[in-house]
């Protein structure tokens, strides 16, 4: 791909935006960046881009700027159907994401890391994983470093393993990992996609490219997931929770009891090219997190790992904050923070992990997910809810006719609801099935604020 001289246009200024910028003007490229976010809320990333050489329009976007680039290279967080984009678009302007251009300039294989749930965990886990294997690997993408800042690095890895999100993949062309890895699919994000069915097609996008060489991890309990991978060209590798039918799964295969993770190795039909992970052996808690591994260690034989490696990493996996992460041991309740579960289905898997009775804090924004869902599942453990932010009333309408609800006005009184609310033996758990931008930046930032409530009660 030339850059040299060509009118770019970048849309949204974020990490990624900057990194793209920078990447564009080191090859020449004329760059204009616009973000509809004013330039003193920008602050110090504004100065840095006209700095660089790059004109910036912030405060809104110049129907103009779209339709005179000769390239429009959009950031995941905006919309590839904005007004703007979509008027460019029918003038032929061309549209990309991040990841298909810096997939021009990476010549390694990519594993690329998709699904609602589960794409941090298991991205992180391939990267252990491939290192333990002894394969060099960049780890990135929707995670750590945007995949443009490897293609501008002079440092290369063997390996390229990437967390993908749907945003980015509406905007791919030719972007074609050599491992494929989709976890699941699940109500999600309907706040910017028509309907579950578009949101999976965009999911399914993963595999649009790959050829009869390449590899494509298939969650095969998860129908969705199957449904949008039917198609594909590459060679199908599946994990499974093991229900006595594994006639889906084509080797090598992972399958998943309560007790075990079995991966099977094709080249030798006995059991001597197995390699069986006692669960209990690991420190990986809930069933959803061994779904991660599974894919993450198929994904890993695919790339050239070993089944040392995949031993050798889960041994040392500790798991990532926000993710399930118990946060303290309190007059016997255990407080759990979750904040990372910003969807209805997240919520599922993290409830499925207990046993207990647990005091659930629930809400923040919701991305057009249907409450309803969670009804049968907060009847089999949950005690109590205790409502926080934007979505509480409609929290508290959907579900107190299954659950008793609390409507908290803060992340104080959300915790001490919760504490209140908890006996010697409970759980109190912070996993909010909604985004975090009513109260909080993130929802690291989310986590954080509900850590320093637990420790103030610890205190």
């Amino acid at each position: 791909m030339d850059l040299a001289n060509k009118k770019i246009l970048v849309v949204g200024l974020g990490a990624t935006g900057e990194a793209v910028t920078a990447f564009l003007i080191k090859r020449g490229a004329r760059v204009t960046v616009t973000d509809a976010t004013g330039s003193d809320a920008l602050g110090e990333r504004a100065r840095r881009i006209r700095e660089m050489g790059a004109t910036l329009e912030a405060g809104g976007h110049r129907q103009a700027s779209f339709d005179g680039a000769d390239l429009i290279v959009i950031s995941p967080g905006v919309s590839h159907t904005i007004a703007p984009v979509r008027r460019a678009v029918a003038k032929g302007v061309r549209l990309v994401g991040e990841i298909e251009l810096a997939s021009r300039f990476i010549s390694e294989p990519i594993i690329a890391v998709t699904g609602t749930n589960g794409k941090t965990t298991t991205t992180t886990l391939i990267g252990e994983m491939l290192k333990a294997s002894g394969v060099g690997a960049f780890v990135g993408g929707n995670i750590g470093l945007p995949l443009i800042d490897y293609a501008d690095s002079s440092e290369k890895a063997a390996v390229i393993v990437a967390e993908i999100s749907s945003f980015q993949l509406d905007t791919i062309e030719a972007f074609r990992p050599r491992v494929a890895v989709l976890l699941n699919i699940a109500e999600d994000h309907l706040d910017r996609y028509p309907d579950l069915v578009g949101y999976a097609r965009s999911k399914g996008r993963l595999f649009e490219n790959q050829q009869a060489g390449d590899i494509a991890v298939i969650n095969a309990g998860d129908a969705l997931s199957c449904n949008v991978s039917r198609t594909a060209r590459s060679q199908k590798r599946y994990f499974q929770f093991e229900t006595g039918d594994m006639t889906a799964a084509k080797p090598p295969a992972a399958s998943i009891t309560a007790k075990r993770v079995v991966f099977r190795d094709p080249e030798v039909p006995d059991r001597a090219g197995h390699l069986i992970l006692n669960r209990a052996d690991y420190p990986l808690y809930g069933h959803h997190n061994w779904e991660n591994a599974a894919a993450a260690g198929l994904a890993v034989l695919a790339a050239g790992g070993s089944y040392a490696g995949i031993q050798r990493a889960l041994h040392d996996f500790k798991g990532l904050a926000h993710r399930l992460e118990q946060i303290a041991v309190l007059d016997g309740v255990t407080y759990f923070n979750d904040s990372k579960a910003t969807n209805v289905a997240a919520l599922q898997r993290a409830l499925a992990c207990f046993n207990q009775p647990v005091v659930l804090i629930l809400g923040g924004r919701n991305k057009d997910c249907d409450f309803n869902l969670l009804k049968e599942p907060l009847r089999q453990n949950v005690k109590q809810v205790i409502a926080l932010g934007e979505a509480s009333r409609e929290i508290t309408d959907t579900l107190a006719t299954a659950i008793p609800v609390k409507r908290a006005e803060s992340m104080p009184d959300a915790v001490t609801k919760a504490r209140d609310s908890a006996v010697n033996g409970d759980i109190v758990l912070l996993s909010p099935a909604c985004t975090s931008f009513d109260m909080y930046n993130s929802y690291a930032e989310r986590g954080e604020d509900f850590r320093t409530e637990v420790f103030k009660l610890k205190g």
